[in-house]
């Protein structure tokens, strides 16, 4: 079945003009990107053009995405919107929650034992306010969304970064705070600045050992964490249309390693196979109709360097299987170098676990390209060195999988293990056995992201990312630096043999099918539903308003840590175990900036309380400070908050009393989730001013009473032995971003217009 059927042919039928419109205005040919975001401008049709990075432009998404862990305080913050109903077509998915341990079955039902609390408020939420509810087991999110309601040309907002996995189907869509999923599903607009353009011509054809996957990794390689930061990547050329959906839904998918708003491709005959694969040609019909809207036009990609910010080539024939890491998602080494650096770098080569999944690598397509290279090791009598571990993307993924065998054909490594269709070791909901050892080691995966402690909490663990097909070859010899390409194995005979290339199908020769897909479709009329939260539980929290601004220059305020190097937003809220406390900002907060290096003393959750003298747990010596009615502030790195699209590494210094966090640079979701929550985001004038902050200082804002748009802000800070620095700051805020902060929250200003009508 189609979801929203009316809803895409809608959003069809104003292209055209809406195009003509924006044409008009921007006075030159289009990108898809720029089709696709001036199609969606909440006033309608253009009348101006927005300068890229820097016009803040306000969109009307046309649908809303959210996963368990996020959706618990998206809705609970929805709650408090006052709405009946969402506005636009929203989902909450069940995939974060299920731990991987033993095995599908018992680990479903183990989450479901542990969680159902979470599960009930979520299907009972959802229930009421019309949202669809996909209950645990039924698939990842993206996967599930790529499935069911992607569609070429839309805009669609997601509470998780790798939200842009809809890219593959030509979306623009785009990974948020919760905030800005309440500000849609309440129906107003939401802000985005509009995004720079990369442009990525691709030509050639992927062959042998390289896959979707090597695309992004290389991508990785070139741009880095922070290069795709404000943009959008869009992908082109003769080569991005040999490419499969689901294969343009990994590169799209992994655009979040490299910071990126978005990354996208033009509507293809690639396209149009998976949309009626899955069940959707009336999509393909309706999209046909307007074909030459969905992607760039004809001069832009004829001459991409006078349309694009930036355009990069990569040849597919000449692309290298890549393995990326550790520790980092765009350290990109060709298969062929890897061995050489991994000896120069010290990093351990033998691998006790193998992994493909996630919601990058977890299609049909990855999975029948990956059981290829099991089968053909089964068959010239070659063992696993490595245990492998398997994550279905979907219900759906497995349920054909299984029919044709391609499960079976894992299960002939006597050590597989078949997971849930969850996120599992990915977001580190992961029970690894002898992790807390914390015993220098290496594992391989085709997950997105490789930080320290990501999949198993474990900090010695050397996370290396691959295709699945990569991962399954590496799995089979137990070394890393194995290149399929050159390298021999030993078989049970004693014989030398080389792995064939990988084959598979890009979709079921038989079509896709499915028991029970897992869907709960939401009351048309959900008045009469009751959300329960039970006011001693430790894993819901109903939430209180944040206090507005009182007006006043912020005084007094002790700098809580000085984060050194990378801090994501797993530094500074982790997941893991804490996934249980997602719906408890209290209990979460517990958490808070506990993975964060002190510039101080090189140690983590071990910061300097100036009330004391003494040292305790980052959110031990913050209470402190809020007990004490005391502010304070957190000082950070380059690209602060980069990774997951998670709110709660902004809501939970929020909840604690920080007052600002200044840093040399932010990631782009967390800075907007900062702002949401009525915190002030800020950044050195001078990156060198980072080195003038020390630990027993104590911060004076002195013009913050002057707050105004394109108006830097002035800090004193106050040393120990009386002496001072003034620090210059920068911001980004706008009217409407200042007015959350006077507010309280973004939340606190939609509640007062609320009042207002």
């Amino acid at each position: 079945m189609t979801f929203d059927i009316d809803m895409i042919k809608k959003v069809y039928e104003r292209y055209p003009s809406r195009i003509e419109a924006a044409r008009q205005a921007v006075g030159k040919p289009l990108t898809l990107s720029e089709k696709i975001l001036y199609t969606h401008l909440w006033q309608g049709n253009a009348t101006q053009p927005h300068e890229r990075g820097n016009s803040y432009v306000d969109f009307a998404p046309d649908r809303v995405a959210m996963q368990d862990a996020t959706a618990q305080m998206a809705l609970l913050q929805f709650m408090q919107a006052g709405k009946a109903k969402v506005a636009v077509p929203s989902t909450a998915h069940a995939d974060h929650l299920i731990q991987a341990k033993v095995g599908a079955e018992k680990d479903l039902q183990e989450s479901i034992n542990k969680n159902s609390e979470v599960f009930n408020f979520l299907s009972s939420v959802c229930e009421k306010y019309g949202i669809g509810f996909w209950k645990p087991g039924a698939g990842i999110i993206h996967q599930v969304v790529l499935e069911n309601y992607a569609f070429p040309g839309g805009m669609m907002i997601g509470t998780d970064s790798h939200t842009v996995n809809a890219g593959g189907l030509g979306m623009v869509a785009i990974g948020v705070g919760g905030a800005d999923a309440v500000d849609v599903m309440a129906g107003m607009a939401w802000e985005l600045k509009m995004p720079k353009l990369i442009g990525i011509k691709l030509t050639g054809k992927l062959n042998g050992w390289t896959s979707a996957k090597d695309v992004i990794l290389k991508v990785a390689g070139i741009l880095t964490v922070k290069g795709g930061t404000g943009c959008i990547v869009e992908y082109f050329g003769e080569g991005a249309q040999s490419l499969s959906a689901t294969g343009k839904g990994t590169i799209c998918n992994m655009g979040a390693e490299i910071g990126a708003t978005t990354s996208t491709f033009g509507y293809d005959d690639a396209m149009r196979r998976y949309l009626s694969a899955t069940g959707r040609q009336d999509v393909v019909e309706a999209a046909d109709k307007i074909a030459e809207h969905l992607t760039a036009d004809p001069e832009v990609y004829a001459n991409p360097e006078l349309y694009f910010d930036q355009v990069i080539e990569i040849n597919l024939s000449e692309l290298a299987p890549h393995l990326n890491g550790p520790f980092t998602p765009d350290l990109a080494t060709p298969v062929s170098e890897f061995r050489a650096k991994a000896e120069a770098n010290g990093w351990p080569l033998d691998v006790g676990w193998a992994l493909i999944g996630s919601c990058t690598n977890s299609s049909y397509e990855d999975l029948s390209r990956a059981a290829s290279i099991v089968e053909d090791a089964v068959a010239k009598g070659v063992k696993p060195k490595a245990i492998l571990g398997i994550n279905p993307g979907s219900e759906q993924v497995k349920y054909t999988a299984e029919r044709d065998g391609f499960m079976d054909s894992f299960r002939k490594f006597e050590n597989t293990r078949i997971f849930t269709n969850a996120c599992g070791p990915c977001i580190g909901q992961w029970d690894r056995e002898g992790a807390e050892k914390g015993e220098k080691n290496s594992i391989i995966h085709s997950f997105n992201r490789n930080f320290a402690k990501r999949a198993d909490g474990n900090p010695n663990t050397h996370a290396f990312v691959a295709s699945p097909e990569m991962v399954a070859a590496i799995a089979i010899s137990g070394r890393l630096d194995f290149n399929p390409i050159t390298d021999s194995l030993t078989n049970a005979s004693g014989e030398q043999v080389k792995l064939d290339e990988p084959t598979g199908s890009e979709l079921p020769e038989r079509g896709f099918d499915v028991g029970d897909n897992g869907y709960q479709a939401p009351s048309e009329d959900g008045s009469a539903v009751q959300v329960i939260v039970n006011p001693d539980s430790d894993r819901l929290q109903l939430l209180e308003p944040f206090q507005p601004w009182d007006g006043k220059n912020i005084e007094g305020a002790k700098v809580l840590i000085k984060a050194f190097g990378k801090c994501t937003t797993d530094h500074i809220s982790m997941a893991g175990p804490w996934l249980k406390y997602r719906g408890h900002l209290d209990n979460i907060s517990n958490n808070m900036l506990i993975g964060a290096v002190n510039a101080y003393n090189m140690e983590t959750n071990h910061v300097k309380n100036q009330l004391t003298g003494e040292y305790g747990e980052v959110p031990a010596v913050q209470r402190a400070y809020k007990a004490a009615g005391i502010p304070s502030i957190v000082v950070g790195d380059e690209n602060y908050g980069e990774g997951s699209s998670r709110e709660h590494a902004a809501m939970e210094p929020r909840h604690l009393g920080v007052s600002a966090v200044l840093v040399k640079s932010f990631a782009r979701i967390h800075e907007t989730n900062l702002k949401k929550q009525g915190m002030l985001g800020l950044t050195f004038e001078n990156k060198d001013d980072y080195d003038k902050i020390q630990e027993d200082d104590t911060v004076n804002f002195l013009d913050l009473d002057q707050f105004a748009v394109g108006k830097p802000l002035t800090l004193e800070f106050v040393h120990a032995d009386g002496s001072r620095d003034i620090v210059v700051t920068n911001h980004t805020y706008n009217d409407q971003q200042i007015g959350w902060f006077k507010a309280g929250s973004a939340l606190n200003l939609i509640k007062q217009m609320q009042m207002g009508n």
